[in-house]
């Protein structure tokens, strides 16, 4: 999700989006160790962990020596932890803040990563990656054995009221927001903020509308605007609900920007807009910060995507 794709949604939505509820804008550089294109592996791993490795990697140095994420540098504070993505839960970026990984397609090892912490929420996709596994595994089972309550769909994860989540909405990915996902993502995002914020600790949630970059990868511009859109609902609940609490940091951003999109023409009184792609793959763009709330301030400025964890445990005040 780059300017452009912000933009073009905005233009698309008559001229305004819930990210203008931002205080603090700043940008990020996305390279990797590797490569001035980055991937989603090593951007999340760069963003999650503080430090840049190869593409393809999940939560692993160039190394392969396994890195801690801010997800787990929270959890091992008392902190309650959750994720959601409307791609699977196993998928390149929020796998990077809970699994290390030597390749982000190892999704079935991945999942397993899962088990090893004690996160206290997540919603996504992926439910085959847990249940029908080479080594025959069932890790719904063993999830329930660690006190997990197992959702299969998003009417099953809005009941839920108190506990651990595992919330599994579709067997592979969940559809695009233009073929029936509905409102998967702001309503996921709204049942794990409900959840979480019952710690009296705090918590720390990453929250992914993954398929912004699947569009833009196919070059749609329908579906492009359509998923950013439906992003954009999700940080409308996040905003109301950190506006409420007051004690809430949030920080919207992306890992990087995919289809070198540009905005050609438009109308905010039509909400039409006209866009055009430069590449199927990502760019080496930086790419927008918004931050909201108590330390959005650190945010600000043009930095690297290695210092996110650095500040998150600032604001927060957490152990490394």
């Amino acid at each position: 999700m780059g300017l452009s794709h912000v933009h073009a949604a905005m233009t698309a939505n008559g001229g305004s989006l819930s990210l203008e509820g931002i205080s603090h804008v700043g940008l990020h550089k996305t390279f990797s160790a590797t490569s001035y294109i980055t991937d989603s592996g090593a951007s999340g791993t760069a963003m999650a962990c503080g430090k840049k490795t190869y593409n393809g990697a999940i939560g692993v140095d160039v190394d392969h020596n396994e890195l801690e994420s801010i997800l787990k540098v929270a959890e091992r504070n008392g902190l309650a932890t959750g994720l959601v993505a409307t791609s699977t839960i196993t998928h390149a970026t929020p796998a990077a803040f809970i699994a290390n990984d030597t390749l982000r397609k190892n999704y079935q090892a991945i999942a397993a990563d899962f088990l090893l912490t004690d996160i206290d929420v997540f919603i996504g996709g992926g439910l085959d990656d847990f249940t029908k596994r080479e080594d025959k595994r069932d890790l719904t089972k063993e999830l329930e054995e660690k006190g997990y309550t197992i959702a299969r769909n998003l009417d099953e994860v809005k009941a839920f009221t108190k506990g651990k989540l595992a919330g599994f909405t579709a067997d592979g990915a969940n559809p695009g927001a233009l073929d029936g996902r509905g409102d998967m993502l702001p309503e996921a995002t709204k049942k794990a903020l409900e959840i979480l914020s019952q710690d009296e600790d705090g918590f720390f949630i990453m929250i992914e509308g993954s398929q912004i970059d699947w569009a833009s990868h196919a070059n749609d511009q329908e579906k492009t605007i359509a998923e950013t859109l439906d992003f954009d609902k999700a940080v409308q609940v996040a905003l109301d609900f950190a506006k409420e609490d007051g004690e809430t940091l949030v920080v919207i951003t992306a890992d990087h920007e995919t289809g070198g999109m540009v905005v050609l023409e438009g109308d905010y009184e039509k909400a039409t807009t006209k866009v055009a792609f430069s590449t199927h793959g990502h760019t080496g763009m930086m790419v927008p910060v918004y931050s909201y709330g108590p330390g959005a301030e650190l945010f600000t400025g043009i930095f690297d995507n290695t210092e996110y964890k650095e500040k998150f445990i600032s604001v927060c005040d957490l152990k490394e």
